[in-house]
């Protein structure tokens, strides 16, 4: 069957997927097509139209098209949860009970009108919307090649009205074992005090679990504004989640956390700096987000785990790296997957794959994130005409690449396939020496123009990764933070954080066999086969896609070498 998934019911990184036959063919985010970070209030056209030419297909040819929301019965808990909840709010609460519906209603017309555009005859083409939550663990437990059932978790802030899902995988069968719906969302709850420390919702919880590691979690505890105790979650609305006149208003625009919480808490954070006391407050979210999250696995999937020893993870809350690392040191919890899509962008995929093993198809596991489109060297060189670049054709990028980082030079490097997700793995990336004194910092300062503390990830091989994290459990998508092996600690300094831990990339030869290679000629140079690894983007803009958005990046960067396929670029003065 060909399936077409197709998301951005949610008002944010709206994205597309395909499967033929139960075989993702390609995947890749809007907001790398557009230059708009997030592709806010869009639907996923110009990443659809990318999936078939991909795949060699015209819209014709697609069976169904998978939508990650689906309506809800007038019937269902969360349509009555939120309306109980709400009650300060009698409009929100009197919406959710007689016109439930209605975002899905209009998310529908969104969708179909965005499969028009791309092609799609509705009158040959099944329109199959999937519950969100549904989406999310489906991505994750079906894609995860477990060789068994598996416990499934997804944290989310929201999708239709569930904010939290709890299950159990069992053959091509999930089944649900509970559900929390809004405004009890742990993970809203993280982006609502994202927001009071001067982030952007649903962009910069990162950036909260960056500082977080420079904070102290006992000066405040965070854990009763959560109310996640007994199997319960009960978020504290007048300092979080909130909605209508409790919010807080800041430069005219409401938040999603209250006025109450800023008469507790002090002023809103603004600036760069990682200060007191929001490094305090940073690390009290992250301490009470994990501990909430690890009683629900308690309380739900204790049996689970016991049977399978097998987690599939998905949702926004799924990205807290540092929750992934206590998970999988838990007793219980041999094996964990987190879909390296984890976020909404990744529903799409989930989707796709929901409606795929309804139909019959056999899925087959996800191998690598490297499901974007790639560019040739011919490529490149028509997106550098007419620069002022110097450019040289390589016989060997890998070496020369490898060289200018032993140098202790920041590379771009703009290879193969781009990457699905938040991350970049090899294919769409800056790479630095992580034993080089200084280059993290000059890097976030000069080249990506970012906060000075955000830390930076390490691709290394799996030779030694074992030696390196204490662990030979997989890290392909930088989903999981280890703990760094003290004799590696100054060795890669670069790339670990303040708490002693980094967040890795173990490459494999046969899914990224250039940027392996890389490593092992670094390690031949350096003794030291670990590359500094950080996304391929400005402050504020999604990951580079095409030659053209390199270049662009590159002319307004601090960088001065780039590698791009088989052309080594650079500036004058370097």
């Amino acid at each position: 069957m060909i399936v077409l998934g197709l998301s951005g019911a949610l008002g944010h990184d709206p994205s597309a997927a395909l499967l033929v036959d139960g075989e993702i063919v390609a995947a890749a985010e809007e907001e790398r097509f557009v230059g708009d970070k997030h592709a806010r209030g869009r639907m996923a056209v110009e990443a659809a139209r990318y999936c078939l030419r991909e795949a060699g297909l015209d819209a014709s040819a697609v069976q169904a098209v998978a939508f990650p929301y689906a309506p809800v019965s007038a019937f269902d808990r969360g349509r009555w949860h939120y309306a109980r909840r709400h009650w300060y709010a009698p409009d929100r609460a009197l919406d959710a009970i007689f016109n439930g519906n209605r975002r899905f209603r209009r998310n529908r017309r969104r969708a179909m009108a965005a499969g028009e555009e791309i092609g799609i005859d509705w009158s040959c083409t099944r329109f199959l919307p999937v519950r969100h939550h549904l989406a999310h663990a489906a991505s994750a437990y079906h894609l995860a090649g477990f060789d068994g059932d598996a416990a499934i978790l997804g944290v989310d802030g929201k999708g239709e009205y569930a904010t939290t899902f709890v299950g159990v995988g069992e053959g091509a069968r999930i089944r649900t074992i509970k559900e929390f719906h809004d405004p009890d969302s742990l993970a809203g709850a993280y982006g609502a005090l994202t927001q009071y420390l001067g982030f952007e919702m649903l962009d910069g919880e990162f950036r909260v679990m960056g500082m977080a590691p420079y904070g102290d979690a006992s000066w405040v505890d965070f854990r009763p504004m959560l109310g996640c105790r007994d199997g319960k979650v009960m978020v504290d609305t007048r300092l979080l989640n909130t909605v209508g006149w409790r919010r807080h208003r800041h430069r005219g625009k409401g938040r999603y956390f209250g006025k109450e919480l800023v008469r507790q808490l002090g002023p809103v954070r603004e600036g760069d700096a990682a200060d007191e006391p929001y490094v305090h407050y940073a690390a009290a979210m992250q301490t009470a987000y994990e501990e909430a999250v690890l009683h629900l696995i308690d309380h739900y999937l204790a049996e689970t785990l016991a049977r399978t020893r097998r987690l599939a993870f998905a949702g926004g809350g799924a990205l807290n790296v540092k929750l992934n690392q206590r998970i999988l040191a838990r007793a219980d919890v041999d094996e964990l997957f987190v879909q390296p899509a984890a976020g909404d962008s990744g529903t799409s995929l989930g989707a796709a794959v929901f409606v795929a093993i309804a139909s019959g198809d056999n899925v087959r596991p996800m191998q690598h994130a490297y499901l974007g489109p790639s560019f040739t060297t011919a490529d490149c060189l028509a997106a550098l005409a007419g620069t002022s670049f110097t450019v040289e054709r390589l016989e060997n990028p890998v070496w020369r690449a490898a060289e200018l980082v032993a140098e202790g030079h920041p590379v771009a490097w703009f290879q193969g396939r781009m990457e699905f997700g938040p991350r970049a793995l090899g294919a769409r990336s800056i790479l630095a020496s992580p034993s080089t004194t200084g280059i993290a910092d000059r890097i976030n300062a000069e080249v990506k123009f970012r906060e000075r503390w955000r830390p930076f990830c390490p691709s290394l091989t799996a030779a030694i990764a074992p030696e390196v994290l204490g662990s030979a459990h997989p890290a392909p998508y930088m989903t999981i933070t280890f703990d760094i092996a003290e004799g590696w600690r100054k060795r890669i300094g670069q790339v670990v954080h303040e708490d002693g831990t980094a967040r890795p990339q173990v490459v494999d030869r046969d899914t990224n066999p250039r940027y392996h290679a890389l490593l092992e000629r670094l390690g031949t140079l350096t003794s030291t086969p670990v590359v500094l690894n950080t996304s391929l983007n400005l402050r504020g803009e999604p990951i580079a896609c095409t030659p053209a958005d390199a270049v662009s990046l590159f002319s307004r960067s601090g960088l001065q070498y780039m590698v791009m396929e088989d052309v080594l670029v650079s500036k004058r003065s370097a």
